[in-house]
């Protein structure tokens, strides 16, 4: 086997469902006033107008999930080394054909 590092791109697709969207972006905006948060007032101004105004909730949930969550899928993997995490969230029109027919067959 060659020495040369091989890098393996691994892609996730999540649909999730907006159940109550006052309640995602007052989480995301405790998040943001956290004071663990490593923003300057400006940007949590900034941060909590876009969270507020933004009626998808994408700019809300981006603020709830760590990129480094994503690593847990594949720490239980001891041939691997995770080396990034980036995480993309945007509006959706709802679960794709694909993913209804493999509900229907469960």
């Amino acid at each position: 086997m060659s020495d040369e590092p091989k890098f393996l791109r691994l892609t996730v697709e999540l649909t999730v469902e907006v159940l109550d969207m006052d309640a995602l972006q007052a989480a995301a905006l405790a998040e943001i006033r956290h004071p663990d948060a490593d923003l300057t007032e400006e940007e949590r101004t900034e941060q909590a107008e876009l969270v507020a105004s933004d009626n998808s909730g994408a700019s809300a949930l981006q603020w709830l999930i760590e990129p480094d969550h994503v690593l847990q899928l594949v720490d239980h993997i001891s041939e691997i080394e995770p080396r990034e995490a980036v995480l993309g969230v945007e509006p959706s029109e709802g679960p794709s054909e694909e993913e209804d027919e493999e509900h229907d067959h469960a």
